[in-house]
């Protein structure tokens, strides 16, 4: 099977004062952690920090608030949040059930030695329409596209959106060997994933695999989801 996805309907059962978490994907690459998150109305979380990981919150369902120590962020349609590392605390408190996926990726040597010599100001936090738009050879005619971390900014991490308007609209693209992408589809997604001439349905909330080098596809009548890329090079599988 050329395709991992894990369903909507596999995310967190068993709160605990309102919050609840679990693992998806955790076996399809040795650094790239995903979880799916709930947050129930009325309740807040204080994410584990890291100093050596970078972590990355997309922000999908349910409106909320982050505040960190120096600031605070309104949640209030599709955005992104990358914290400090360790260098500040920061709590999530939702205003309404919240749902959304935390991504943790360690970091090799290598990583810490780009990050330090580019990077992107921390935290960031940023809104899907207020990120830049962009094109592409590979992406139906309307088919929407933004980029939301780009190459160099976040050691291999990369992050954009896609978003198709209209029957088989899209992305076909052809395997792209340096990296490894997952997609996490947004509200109202409802597509077929292809990857090396297997197909299967994607719906909102899910988070599905592409193994670096499979040419693949995400057309239908709305493929709507941020793809989450991680830069294959120097990484032993």
């Amino acid at each position: 099977m050329a395709i991992d996805i894990a369903r909507r309907s596999e995310g967190p059962v068993d709160l605990k004062n309102g919050y609840g978490e679990v693992a998806w994907l955790t076996e399809v690459h040795p650094l790239v952690h995903g979880y799916k998150c709930v947050l129930k109305a009325g309740h807040d979380v204080k994410p584990k920090t890291y100093k050596d990981k970078t972590v990355v919150f997309i922000f999908s369902y349910g409106k909320g608030y982050i505040t960190t120590s120096q600031k605070a962020y309104n949640i209030e349609d599709v955005c992104f949040f990358v914290p400090d590392f360790d260098h500040d605390t920061y709590t999530i408190h939702a205003v309404e059930d919240m749902e959304y996926m935390m991504v943790v990726v360690d970091m090799v040597e290598s990583d810490h030695v780009a990050y330090e010599d580019t990077h992107m100001i921390l935290p960031s936090f940023k809104k899907l329409y207020d990120c830049e738009e962009y094109t592409q050879s590979c992406k139906g005619p309307h088919t929407h596209s933004w980029s939301i971390i780009h190459k160099g900014n976040l050691a291999r991490v990369l992050i954009g959106v896609v978003k198709a308007e209209g029957e088989n609209e899209g992305t076909f693209e052809k395997g792209h060997p340096s990296v490894d992408q997952w997609n996490y589809s947004l509200p109202g997604a409802d597509f077929e994933l292809t990857v090396d001439n297997e197909t299967i349905h994607q719906g909102e909330g899910e988070w599905s695999y592409v193994k670096a080098g499979l040419d693949h596809q995400l057309t239908g009548k709305s493929a709507f989801y941020v793809w989450f890329e991680h830069m294959t090079s120097e990484i032993k599988r």
